[in-house]
């Protein structure tokens, strides 16, 4: 399968968007924005994640383009700009759980 080179500009692109993925924080928001919209105190509940992590990241995710935001009266939802990020996620989660599994320790311990 041949491929057309990328051009400088569209590897800096590609390289910025996954730095916003390269945080365990932010990989946790996205899986729970993946069953559909969320508040920032939802999203708090959800991840365990305290208000002003889960702001930074979400603004930073937004930023990316991973994240869209909505305002509702007094309520801003967060949801997914673009499911296509999981097609990637799902490739790598999958291959890294099965890795993950393999290197534990038969007490589930590293």
């Amino acid at each position: 399968m041949a491929t057309t080179p990328l051009s400088p500009a569209t590897i800096a692109l590609v390289a910025e968007r996954f730095r916003a993925l390269a945080e365990p924080a932010r990989l946790h928001l996205m899986q729970a924005l993946r069953g559909g919209e969320r508040t920032v105190g939802e999203l708090v509940e959800a991840t365990g994640l305290n208000t002003a992590n889960v702001s930074k990241h979400l603004l930073l995710l937004h930023g990316a383009g991973f994240v869209s935001r909505r305002k509702e009266g007094l309520y801003v939802y967060y949801g997914l700009a673009d499911d296509d990020v999981f097609r990637l996620c799902d490739i790598m989660c999958g291959r890294l759980a099965a890795e993950a599994s393999s290197r534990r320790e038969p007490s589930g311990r590293r």
